[in-house]
């Protein structure tokens, strides 16, 4: 049992030292001194002795305001209650995950009444994804004649999780499709007359496809008759999500893997807006996580609930055993967004030979993330031969780039050479573009 010495224990103490200074020549004061001394330190022992548990009827319990996020504030509440007949008087001190950073004191004293019930929150910040652990409340509670402090634990250990940052999504969403979100995109879309899906029958007006005419309402209500169509409701999309060695690199403060995983619940909220199944693969050199194609909210739960605690390898990626797994369990034609990245001509070529699997069933998207702004950096006038050095490598990387997004459209794909700050606005731009020109 652990236990500090309490006020009244020092006072007692302190009380017991006066006389010293009338006994030099006083030996039997000297020793009435010493034997008080030793009585007040046995008396303490006793009373800690008596008072080293938590009396029944006190509790603490632990509950957090929300499901942490990577960047959110999170707070953390604390419920003490002395459900006893006797007034307690008490120190707290919760043990919080030491990754997470601290922005109040997650410490505090209490007199607490009989039969009374008080609260205490603190908050913290997540820096990454992952479970984190929260343990046992320390608890000093003061002794029945408060000579000491007896310190004991309560509460339980609690393991967290911290989710991908939604908030930071759908953020990107907005800036990405306007203030309208995707209604705006739908309507236009609308009238421009694209998209597969029946809507309703109209006048013909100047300006109308010749092939949207139908001729038998035509011949039935004696009055040219077009079909109107709109946006498919029911389109599939399907995110593979690389987590394999480039992904690791670090891009302001976070890997370039954190940054896909914010722009795919960007692009899977979007879907979810548009009335399209969207679905999750991640993969390194195997299959890690596969989420076929829905719909709703429940969904995008499912892919928070996957994501969170997955991290990339140091290995290089499998493309052939994803696209096989995509070509193998989704029937439907899809729109197969790729979140990687190429440097070097291994991995392009693995690439390419790979979206052979996909193609022609699928219109797969290739995204590449690099690490900067590589265009930026070869147009400058280089200072230094450091700087020629660092060009020639950046000119090396953009070509061999270059030629790999060529083959992809050359396969009949689309491709994207964006950074992580363009990421999630291009990659919904071309969604959207998908959806404008019905190429699913």
């Amino acid at each position: 049992m652990k236990f500090v010495f309490a006020r009244r224990f020092y006072l007692l103490f302190a009380l017991g030292l006066v006389p010293l200074s009338l006994s030099w020549n006083l030996p039997a004061l000297r020793t009435a001194v010493l034997a008080y001394d030793i009585l007040l330190i046995a008396f303490a022992f006793v009373d800690m002795y008596i008072s080293r548990r938590l009396p029944e009827g006190f509790s603490i319990t632990r509950t957090f305001e929300k499901r942490f996020a990577i960047g959110d504030l999170g707070t953390v509440n604390l419920t003490i209650a002395n459900d006893t007949p006797h007034e307690l008087e008490l120190r707290i001190k919760d043990e919080y995950p030491a990754e997470m950073a601290l922005h109040d004191s997650r410490e505090a004293e209490f007199s607490m009444a009989p039969r009374t019930t008080t609260e205490f929150s603190y908050s913290v910040t997540p820096p990454a994804r992952g479970r984190y652990e929260f343990g046992k409340t320390a608890i000093r509670l003061l002794s029945r004649f408060k000579l000491v402090w007896c310190q004991e634990a309560a509460g339980s250990v609690e393991s967290v999780k911290v989710y991908p940052n939604m908030r930071r999504a759908r953020e990107m969403e907005l800036k990405a499709l306007g203030s309208q979100s995707f209604i705006a995109v739908q309507r236009r879309a609308v009238r421009r007359g694209e998209g597969r899906d029946f809507e309703s029958m109209r006048d013909y007006v100047s300006g109308d496809e010749l092939r949207h005419i139908s001729w038998t309402a035509t011949a039935r209500r004696s009055k040219i008759t077009t079909r109107q169509y709109q946006i498919e409701r029911d389109q599939t999309v399907i995110i593979a999500l690389d987590a394999g060695r480039l992904m690791t690199a670090r891009i302001n403060n976070e890997t370039k893997f954190d940054t896909a995983i914010h722009a795919t619940l960007a692009l899977m909220s979007a879907c979810g807006r548009a009335g399209d199944n969207a679905g999750l693969l991640v993969f390194g050199r195997r299959i890690r996580k596969f989420l076929p194609p829905k719909r709703g909210i429940g969904q995008l739960d499912a892919v928070l609930e996957s994501l969170y605690d997955i991290e990339p390898e140091l290995i290089e990626p499998s493309y052939a055993r994803a696209f096989q797994h995509i070509a193998s369990n989704t029937k439907k034609r899809a729109f197969v967004v790729v979140l990687t990245d190429l440097i070097d001509k291994d991995s392009s070529r693995e690439l390419i030979n790979s979206l052979r699997l996909l193609r022609p069933r699928h219109l797969p998207l290739v995204a590449t993330i690099g690490d900067r702004d590589l265009n930026a950096m070869v147009s400058s006038r280089p200072g230094n031969i450091r700087d020629v050095y660092h060009q020639s490598a950046a000119e090396e990387i953009i070509r061999q780039r270059e030629n790999a997004l060529l083959l992809v459209e050359s396969l009949g794909g689309l491709a994207l050479d964006v950074t992580t700050e363009t990421l999630g606005p291009r990659l919904l731009e071309s969604y959207l573009r998908v959806k404008e020109r019905g190429l699913l």
